[in-house]
């Protein structure tokens, strides 16, 4: 899976994380270590885990000390890696690389937690006709590198926010006062339209005016193949709420093309990575 490190929102992220992290400077570094010190960092995985953001190392070093460090990323996003493989070395400056590792681990350790439990979310529902998609439920700031994880581990991302697909929640829906109303507004638009339903009145209402994607909310999985059952492929049809790790065949089994989680950004536990500075 390509991950796009070259795109203006990661390099404004990665530039804000190092200005977080190091503003006036790194003390205890300036202090403690020689200028002319050499040294090599080894980033390691150290247990199992789907690796995610390895791309931005270089770019974060970069960042940091333009042309003082050389660099070999061994592992690329998306790789399955077991405890004790190596992700990429550096080479350069020991105050760069100290001053730089924890940015680097933060990011990659981040987004490999991310991956690592969309490929559990993916593994889980293997052989099923289902796509497990992601949400906007990301950390403020870090959405298109959240996303770019979750699509390097085999789920797949919805919309990058509110500018490029329709989404009718219930909200709208009481706000122009039905489904029918709030459907018509939304037939000139020239992207995708996906309408949250709620009852079985409002699924067949839907349904009735010509919806093509729905979300159902909040099912259980027998309820869902109920629901899917009577929609009979005239639409689409989306999963989400309180979907878990353990319940998400049972949701797949139920018939669904989609199956979407918060879960996958909002709540995954960063990976255990190991930055290891070995001296010249």
């Amino acid at each position: 899976m390509h991950f796009d490190v070259s795109h203006p929102e990661v390099i404004d992220c990665v530039r804000r994380a190092l200005l977080e992290d190091i503003g006036s400077g790194d003390i205890t570094t300036e202090l403690c270590i020689p200028r002319d010190m050499r040294c090599s960092g080894r980033m390691i995985a150290r247990e199992p885990l789907t690796l995610a953001g390895a791309e931005l190392i270089p770019v974060i070093f970069q960042e940091l000390a333009p042309g003082a460090c050389v660099f070999e990323v061994m592992r690329h996003s998306g790789a399955r890696l077991k405890a004790g493989d190596e992700i990429a070395e550096v080479i350069g400056p020991a105050r760069v690389l100290l001053t730089g590792e924890r940015t680097a681990l933060n990011f990659v350790q981040r987004l490999s937690g991310i991956a690592t439990l969309t490929s559990a979310y993916v593994a889980a529902i293997r052989g099923i006709d289902c796509t497990i998609l992601d949400t906007r439920k990301t950390t403020p700031g870090l959405r298109r590198l959240e996303k770019m994880a979750v699509a390097a581990a085999g789920g797949a991302n919805y919309r990058m926010g509110l500018y490029d697909a329709i989404l009718i929640k219930n909200n709208h829906i009481h706000a122009t006062g039905g489904v029918t109303q709030a459907l018509e507004r939304t037939q000139m638009a020239n992207i995708p339209v996906e309408i949250e339903v709620r009852t079985l009145a409002e699924l067949e209402e839907a349904l009735a005016w010509g919806a093509t994607h729905l979300l159902l909310d909040n099912l259980t999985p027998a309820q869902a193949k109920e629901w899917i059952f009577r929609i009979g492929g005239r639409a689409k049809v989306e999963l989400s709420g309180g979907i878990t790790l353990e319940t998400v065949r049972a949701y797949a089994e139920s018939g669904a093309d989609f199956i979407s989680s918060g879960e996958l950004t909002h709540s995954a536990p960063a990976v255990d990575i190991n930055f290891r500075l070995d001296l010249d």
